[in-house]
């Protein structure tokens, strides 16, 4: 029987246990919206270890192994000096720990906008060493060639536009896009030339609601929103943000959980017990067999 591997979460150390394939594909994400409309929501959060992605996967329909890491783990002030090493280091964690949703890889910046082949290179490098199903690469009708030039050769790339953070100089910060009749144009031609060019999925990042909803009905592909509008076809968070792992967030993240207090009160008792020498005790010590 065909298997994929799935960390044993009965113990804290890597032990990979083999479990029946029940992975979704990318031709079922596609698939999930149907004559343009989706019943239920596609679920997608960003995963960047093993042991996350574990806490994740029963929940999800896709993991984003976002270059949010650069911010998220590495405490970089963008997602630009992110490499494809680390993509690939985290890609391959996530997709270890997981076996139901469909894990898709950010290409870095700097690592595909050079030519259609350098994006072939990074992308079949990143599916290869990684084990992931599907490539996500920013831009609209510039990265169209790209896409169906990745489409055609077996790569499936989910999209991404709007609000674009590798953009981020040329944009001139993270403010919402699509105030502008002309943005509102662009936004929604960018998406129409992901799709043709093969794109099975769309993100589309901090835009006004109505022209999330615009492009949400335009398309024929699933639109994934993040600060967009719950009228699309599913949404995406960074797992940090909604899980409230830090104290400053976009405005359209909600706060599910406080989990920073979580974690300092409980290394607040650690530290409290380990300076009175109340920890560890006989119940965590070795003692001699008598």
């Amino acid at each position: 029987m065909s298997t994929t591997f799935q960390l044993d979460t009965s113990t804290s150390r890597a032990t990979p246990t083999p479990k029946p394939r029940k992975r979704l594909t990318v031709p079922r994400i596609r698939d999930h919206k149907k004559d343009g409309t989706t019943k239920e929501p596609l679920v997608m959060l960003t995963a960047y270890t093993a042991r996350q992605a574990q806490l994740l996967d029963t929940h999800c329909d896709m993991l984003l192994v976002g270059d949010s890491l650069g911010q998220v783990i590495y405490g970089l002030d963008s997602t630009l000096p992110v490499t494809p090493e680390m993509m690939i280091a985290h890609g391959a964690a996530v997709v270890r720990g997981s076996y139901h949703s469909v894990v898709v890889v950010d290409m870095p910046f700097g690592s595909y906008e050079g030519s259609k082949e350098q994006a072939f290179d990074t992308a079949s490098r990143i599916m290869a060493e990684t084990g992931c199903a599907a490539v996500k690469l920013e831009g609209g009708e510039a990265m169209a060639e790209t896409v169906a030039f990745l489409s055609n050769r077996g790569m499936p790339v989910m999209g991404h536009v709007g609000l674009t953070p590798q953009a981020v100089n040329v944009l001139g910060g993270y403010a919402a896009r699509g105030r502008s009749q002309h943005e509102h144009e662009k936004i929604i031609a960018d998406g129409k030339a992901l799709e043709e060019a093969g794109a099975f999925s769309v993100v589309v990042e901090g835009v006004i609601e109505p022209i999330a909803i615009s492009l949400t009905q335009s398309l024929e592909v699933p639109v994934i929103g993040i600060g967009a509008s719950a009228q699309c076809d599913g949404q995406v968070l960074v797992t940090e943000d909604m899980l409230g792992m830090f104290e400053r967030v976009p405005r359209f993240v909600k706060r599910y959980e406080n989990i920073a207090e979580v974690i300092d009160k409980t290394v607040a008792t650690y530290a409290e017990e380990v300076r009175a020498r109340s920890f560890p005790t006989a119940e965590q010590t070795y003692q001699p067999k008598s």
